[in-house]
């Protein structure tokens, strides 16, 4: 007769037991997938990404659903989720930490910049706003309008900067004028769509009262001004009087450090605009230390990428059905928003480096690489996802969008570069 001691270790064994062996297919379909798409000239989060769709309802669970439930349905999903969420909380701080404006220092370059963002958030923002409006009766019955309106043009709005500059290191553009306008404008349209992200986080949580809303958004000011003005000077601090010359990372600090960005991410959660931001403001505040994000680089970021970072796309395909999309009606939705995300980066970006006197050439250039979204886009439906503002259809059809417009990036670069007398580098690894 088994005891209750007894009972409790081997339902945490069994547990564990599971949650090891999701781990092990989830990585080594990861880097499997991401050398495929390596092999194609395609970045490895894209190839990463499809894996997490192929191990979902999407493709795995429709051709052999009693393993599917095996292996993802004998235990509690809680686990991979709360690791999911770790590494997504250590990456929005890694990605933070690149966040890099030096490329404003150059006047020239501002103008092309500052046109360039207006139009390719504001276009697609505004686009993604209307077609939420009118399909809210359809795709959303029962959801506020506003915020899943929000959602979407924001969703529509995002460019993914981790990916872009992988992209352009790979084709040779981070020394260009293309380049340093490209990875600028993108820096910044993220960082507004981060802030659109918080305030709508911070609106769907106080459940659109005035006074809560208020509340929120003065909080969010205090946490930004005291991750700034004391945070910011005591961990620069410690980062330069215990970093050795060496340029390893010590033991301690890197305890601190993981200290801080858990505490900011609890802070930003206790704000009630998910933790994530957290992670991703403790990075900013670090983005100007070269030496400690190299190490950091160096000791923790290649296991946030390989390990945390494919947990976090496959949990985004355990939740993407696309077999859901079962009718033509939303598939005629899926093209609209795709046509809305692709017409909306590319046209706005073109619109707006043409007006900065930019050739039509090169502002093609530009609004093909604005048209990247990849994991970005992934992050902001998850959050509306699970705030309950994007229902699953089109949770669906924005994940196939970001897939599809990151996979457009490599091929149009091929084709446009060389019009601009841009050598195609040999050997594609984006």
């Amino acid at each position: 007769m088994s005891t209750p001691a007894q009972t409790g270790v081997h339902a945490v064994e069994q547990t564990l037991f599971f949650t090891l062996l999701q781990l092990i297919v989830i990585i080594i379909a990861a880097r499997l997938a991401g050398e495929a798409a390596r092999r194609m000239g395609q970045p490895r989060a894209v190839g990463e990404m499809v894996a997490g769709l192929v191990l979902g309802p999407s493709l795995f669970g429709q051709l052999f659903p009693g393993l599917s439930d095996i292996l993802f349905h004998s235990t509690s999903p809680m686990p991979v989720s709360i690791i999911s969420q770790i590494g997504l909380i250590l990456l929005m701080f890694q990605i933070g930490m690149d966040f890099d404006f030096s490329h404003l220092n150059d006047k020239k370059n501002r103008r092309a910049v500052s046109w360039i963002s207006i139009f390719c958030i504001g276009l697609p923002f505004g686009l993604g706003i209307a077609i939420g409006k009118l399909s809210a009766p359809y795709l959303a019955p029962g959801i506020p309008v506003l915020p899943y309106s929000l959602f979407v043009g924001t969703a529509l709005a995002i460019t993914a900067v981790p990916i872009l500059g992988r992209i352009m290191a790979e084709y040779d553009l981070t020394q260009t004028k293309i380049g340093a306008i490209a990875i600028s404008s993108a820096a910044i349209n993220d960082v507004v769509g981060w802030l659109l992200l918080a305030l709508i986080s911070a609106l769907g949580a106080s459940r659109f009262s005035f006074t809560g809303t208020l509340t929120q958004l003065v909080m969010l000011a205090l946490y930004v001004v005291v991750s700034w003005w004391v945070v910011r000077p005591v961990l620069q601090r410690l980062v330069r009087r215990f970093m050795p010359a060496t340029g390893d990372l010590p033991g301690n600090l890197l305890a601190v450090m993981l200290a801080a960005v858990f505490i900011s991410s609890m802070c930003t959660y206790k704000i009630g605009i998910f933790a994530i931001f957290g992670g991703f403001m403790m990075g900013v505040l670090v983005h100007d230390l070269p030496q400690f994000t190299a190490a950091w680089k160096r000791s923790v970021g290649s296991f946030v990428v390989v390990f945390f970072l494919p947990i976090f796309f496959t949990y985004t395909g355990l939740r993407t059905n696309i077999a859901g999309l079962d009718s033509a009606s939303l598939w005629n939705w899926c093209a609209l928003l795709m046509a809305a995300a692709v017409i909306g980066k590319v046209g706005g970006a073109w619109l707006g480096a043409r007006m900065a006197g930019l050739s039509q050439e090169q502002s093609s250039i530009i609004g093909v690489l604005m048209n990247t979204r990849a994991l970005m886009e992934l992050i902001v439906l998850n959050v509306g996802y699970d705030m309950g503002f994007l229902p699953h259809s089109v949770f669906t059809m924005l994940v196939i969008m970001a897939i599809g417009t990151t996979i457009m990036t490599g091929p149009a670069l091929r084709s446009q570069l060389p019009r601009i007398g841009h050598a195609v580098p040999l050997g594609i690894d984006a």
